[in-house]
C-alpha cells in the first residue's frame, strides 16, 4: 500500500512507545554500537566482510524510531535487492512492531517507480506508464536503427542498449551527452539514436529501467518545489551497499539529503567489484567531502572467518591505494593457514580440488558447505567434467551449467541436426539463427511440407529447395543452409569433432553474430564458444560427444540438496561457506587481462578487491591454486602465477604451499629455493617486468620433460617433433610460438612450441 503523508493516520506517541526498551542493543560490539547510536548528521559505516552490517542497519532503524520524534514514513531506507528490503522490514518489525511496515524501504528502482507514479505528468508521462523489459527495449532500438539505416550486423542493438544504459547510469539525458561523454558506436551516432529512443519512449508512455532514476533526477532538478517536498519528508536516510551505487543513484541521494543531512551510508570500499556495470567506488571514498563533518565508523570485528583467512585477505587488500582503510580481526581461533598450490595444468587443478573435496567429505564435511569461485565462467567446464566423472554432485550459482548456456545449446542444436536429420526440435532452434531471412511463416510452410510428404523439417527443407517451393531471399537462405549441412555431414566422419565444430561456428555465421555483438555479455558468450571446441576435441566422434552431453544433462536433473556450489567471484558476494576453493590465480586470467588493458591501475585495484571478496567468503578453510599451463579456448598457454599470489602475507600461508608456489606438480620440490617477493612499486609497468622475470624462473624450474623450452633453431618447418598426447609429427607451419603440426596418427593440430620437443 502506498505510504501516505496524512499524519493523522499515525499516532505520534507510538513512535516513542518503546523508548525505554533498548534490549535490542544487547550484544552489539563497540563499533556496532557506535554506528547505531550516531543517529544525527552524515555517517559512513565502513562495514568489513562478516562484521554484521545488516544487524547494524536494522538496529539503527529501530533506534531512530524509539529515540527521535520521527514517523516511520519519514525514514527512507534503500537497499540493492528486493530480498534484502524484505528481510530488513521483517527484522525491523520484530523489534518495533507493525509500524515498521510504514518505513519507505525498497530498492533504488522501486523508490524511483513510486516517485514517478506520483508525478509522472511533470516529465511528460501518464501515471500508468509502462516499464519496458530488455526484449521490448531491444525491439524498439532495432526499429530506430532500421529507420536510420544503421547496419545491425556491424552495430548490434544490444551494443547501443549498453551505451544508453551507461549514460543513464551516469545521470545523463540526451541533451547532456555530447558535452559530457561520447561513444564511437555507429560512427558517433549513438547520441542521436539515444535522443530518438527517448522520444519514442515518451510517445508510447513508456520508460526503461534506467529511466526510473534518470526521470526522478530530471523531476527534482526541474521542479524545486517537488524536491523540497521530499527533502522535508525524509528526515533520516539509510543506504545499504553504498560502494555499489552508480552516479545517478549517488546524485539522487545527495539531493534528498540536503535538508536534514541525516544520511547514513553503510558499505565496504574493499568490496566494490561492480565497476563494469556502472558502480563508482569514488562515491564512498569521497563521502567526507560530500558531507562535511561526517563521522566515519569502522566495523572491523569479523564473525565469519578465522584469523589466518582474515590476515590473508587484509594483507592482500592493503596493496590498494584507493581505499579508506580498515583491518579485520576476529576473537576466534587462528584456524588453518590458507593453502596455496601450483599445479601443472587446469585439468590437474580440477582433479586436485576434487581430491580435496573427497577428503573433506570423508572427514564429515557436507558438500553444501563448500564452494568453488572462479574468475571467468568458462573455467567451470573443467570442474563440471571432472565432477561428473568422479560422481561429485554440484550446482552452478548465479548462472547456468556449461551445457545449459544459450550459446552452447545453440551450437549443440546444429550438431544434433548434423548427427540426426530427424531432430526437429534442434532444427527449429537454429534454422534462422543467426537471422537469415527465414521467419515464422517459412517455418510453418516447412511444417506443412513435412506433414504432407512425411518428412522431418530438415529433410522438408531440402525438398523445398529442390522443388523451388520458396522464392527470393528465403529460397537462397534455405539453399545455403542445406548446402552447409550437406558439407558438415560429409566431413563428420572424416575430420575430428573439434575441427567440425569450428567449421560450424564459422560457416554458419553463428560465431560472427557474437563477434559483432558489443554488448557486455557478448565477450562471455564468445569465451564459452571457444571453450566448447576443446571440450568436443576430447571425444573420438560427434556421436560420442552428444551422448556424453545427454548424460551430463541427465545428471543435472538431480535436485539433491547436498551439492558443492560452483560460481563466479562476482556471484559470490554476500555468501559464505566453511570451505572455499579459489582456482585460476594466474596473470591474464586473474587479474583479467582485458580489464587491465581497458582501465589500467583502476581495474587492477578492482580485481584485487575481487580477490579479497573471494577469500573472505571462507569461514574455516581457504584454498588458492594456479596452473603453470592452461588450455584456454582450445589453445595451450603458459601461465604465470598471479601477482596476487605474491602479495599474500607469508605468515598466513601453509608452509608446504610456499615451497610449491612455482612447482609444476604438487609433489615436486625442485623450486623450493624460489623466494616470495613483494612488488616494490604499485605501478603496472614495474609489476609486469617482475612477472617477466618470474616467467623465466618458471620455465627454468619446470620438471615436466615434454613441456620444456627448446632452442628455436630446433623448431622449424619440416622438423620432426614429439608431443606427449599426439605423438610424433612434422611442423608444417610456424608463427612465432604457434606451430601447425601434421601428426602421424592424430592428423594436423595447432599447438604451442612449449609442448613439443625435437624428436
Amino acid at each position: 500500500m502506498e505510504n501516505s503523508f496524512d499524519i493523522g493516520s499515525f499516532e505520534a506517541t507510538g513512535a516513542r512507545a518503546n523508548a525505554q526498551d533498548l534490549s535490542y542493543l544487547d550484544g552489539l560490539n563497540e563499533g556496532q554500537l557506535a554506528a547505531v547510536e550516531a543517529l544525527d548528521g552524515p555517517v559512513l559505516v565502513l562495514a568489513g566482510a562478516g562484521t554484521g552490517k545488516t544487524r547494524v542497519l536494522i538496529t539503527r532503524l529501530a533506534h531512530i524510531l524509539n529515540l527521535r520524534d520521527v514517523r516511520p514514513w519519514e525514514i527512507l531506507a534503500v537497499t540493492f535487492t528486493n530480498k534484502a528490503a524484505a528481510e530488513m522490514q521483517e527484522r525491523t518489525a520484530n523489534i518495533v512492531g507493525p509500524k515498521a511496515i510504514e518505513i519507505k524501504l525498497g530498492t533504488f528502482h522501486a523508490i524511483g517507480v513510486w516517485l514517478l507514479r506520483r508525478h509522472a505528468e511533470l516529465i511528460g508521462l501518464d501515471r500508468n506508464f509502462t516499464i519496458l523489459d530488455t526484449d521490448d527495449q531491444l525491439r524498439l532500438l532495432k526499429q530506430i536503427m532500421t529507420e536510420r539505416g544503421i547496419d545491425q550486423k556491424k552495430w548490434p542493438p544490444r551494443g547501443l542498449a549498453a551505451v544508453i544504459d551507461r549514460w543513464k547510469d551516469k545521470g545523463l539525458r540526451p541533451d547532456q551527452v555530447k558535452n559530457h561523454d561520447s561513444s564511437d558506436f555507429a560512427h558517433g551516432k549513438a547520441a542521436e539514436l539515444y535522443a530518438l529512443y527517448q522520444t519514442r519512449l515518451a510517445a508510447q508512455n513508456a520508460c526503461d529501467f534506467g529511466d526510473l532514476l534518470l526521470h526522478v533526477l530530471t523531476l527534482f532538478q526541474k521542479n524545486p518545489d517537488i524536491l523540497t517536498l521530499y527533502q522535508n519528508r525524509f528526515k533520516y536516510i539509510l543506504v545499504d551497499e553504498y560502494q555499489d551505487t552508480n552516479v545517478a543513484q549517488y546524485l539522487l541521494l545527495r539531493l534528498l539529503a540536503q535538508k536534514h543531512k541525516n544520511i547514513c551510508c553503510v558499505g565496504d570500499d574493499d568490496q566494490s567489484i561492480y565497476g563494469w556495470r556502472g558502480a563508482e567506488v569514488g562515491n564512498i571514498l569521497k563521502f567526507e567531502e560530500d558531507f562535511p563533518g561526517a563521522r566515519v565508523i569502522r566495523l572491523e570485528r569479523n564473525y565469519r572467518s578465522t584469523s589466518h583467512i582474515l590476515g590473508t585477505a587484509s594483507g592482500l587488500i592493503a596493496r590498494n591505494e584507493g581505499r579508506l582503510g580498515k583491518t579485520l580481526f576476529t576473537e576466534g581461533n587462528d584456524g588453518e593457514k590458507v593453502i596455496v598450490n601450483g599445479l601443472w595444468d587446469g585439468g590437474n587443478e580440477a582433479r586436485w580440488i576434487a581430491g580435496e573435496i573427497e577428503t573433506l567429505e570423508r572427514k564429515g564435511k557436507s558438500l553444501k558447505d563448500m564452494a568453488i569461485l572462479v574468475r571467468a565462467s568458462f573455467q567451470t567446464r573443467d570442474f563440471e567434467e571432472c565432477f561428473l566423472s568422479m560422481g561429485i554432485k554440484y550446482r552452478v550459482i548465479g548462472g547456468l551449467r556449461f551445457y545449459e548456456r544459450r550459446e552452447i545449446r545453440d551450437v549443440l542444436a546444429y550438431l544434433r541436426v548434423i548427427n540426426q536429420p530427424e531432430d526437429d526440435l534442434a532444427f527449429e532452434r537454429i534454422y534462422n539463427l543467426p537471422k537469415r531471412g527465414l521467419g515464422d511463416k517459412a517455418l510453418e510452410k516447412l511444417r506443412e511440407i513435412g506433414r504432407s510428404e512425411n518428412l522431418s523439417l530438415s529433410r522438408a527443407s531440402k525438398f523445398a529447395v529442390e522443388q523451388n517451393l520458396f522464392k527470393g531471399k528465403p529460397h537462397a537462405a534455405l539453399k545455403n543452409l542445406m548446402a552447409c549441412f550437406d558439407d558438415w555431414r560429409a566431413q563428420k566422419d572424416l575430420i575430428p569433432p573439434d575441427e567440425l565444430v569450428e567449421a560450424v561456428l564459422e560457416e554458419s555465421g553463428y560465431y560472427d553474430m557474437w563477434r559483432q555483438d558489443t554488448s557486455p555479455e557478448a565477450e562471455g558468450k564468445r569465451e564459452n564458444l571457444k571453450e566448447l571446441v576443446p571440450a568436443i576435441g576430447e571425444y573420438e566422434s560427434l556421436g560420442q560427444f552428444l551422448e556424453h552431453v545427454s548424460l551430463v544433462m541427465e545428471n543435472n536433473a538431480d535436485n539433491s540438496s547436498d551439492m558443492i556450489s560452483l560460481m563466479t567471484l562476482h556471484a559470490a558476494k554476500g555468501l559464505e561457506y566453511d570451505v572455499v576453493f579459489l582456482p585460476g590465480w594466474e596473470e591474464g586470467l586473474f587479474p583479467h587481462q582485458r580489464a587491465l588493458d581497458e582501465n589500467g591501475l583502476k581495474a587492477l585495484e578492482e580485481e584485487r578487491r575481487l580477490a579479497y571478496v573471494g577469500i573472505t567468503r571462507a569461514k574455516r578453510r581457504c584454498y588458492i591454486s594456479h596452473a603453470s599451463n592452461r588450455r584456454i579456448h582450445g589453445q595451450w598457454q603458459s601461465a604465470l602465477p598471479s601477482r596476487f599470489v605474491e602479495e599474500l602475507p607469508r605468515e598466513h600461508i601453509a608452509d608446504q604451499s610456499v615451497q610449491g608456489i612455482y612447482n609444476t606438480s604438487r609433489l615436486s620440490d625442485t623450486s623450493s629455493s624460489v623466494s616470495w617477493r613483494t612488488p616494490e612499486s604499485s605501478h603496472l609497468t614495474n609489476i609486469l617486468e617482475k612477472r617477466a622475470a618470474a616467467n623465466q624462473r618458471l620455465v627454468d624450474n619446470s620438471t615436466k620433460p615434454v613441456a620444456k623450452s627448446v632452442d628455436d633453431s630446433g623448431l622449424k618447418v619440416g622438423s620432426r617433433i614429439f608431443h606427449q598426447k599426439f605423438g610424433y609429427g612434422r611442423i608444417t607451419r610456424k608463427d612465432g610460438p604457434k606451430l601447425e603440426i601434421a601428426f602421424e596418427k592424430a592428423g594436423t593440430k595447432k599447438v604451442m612450441e612449449n609442448f613439443v620437443q625435437v624428436a
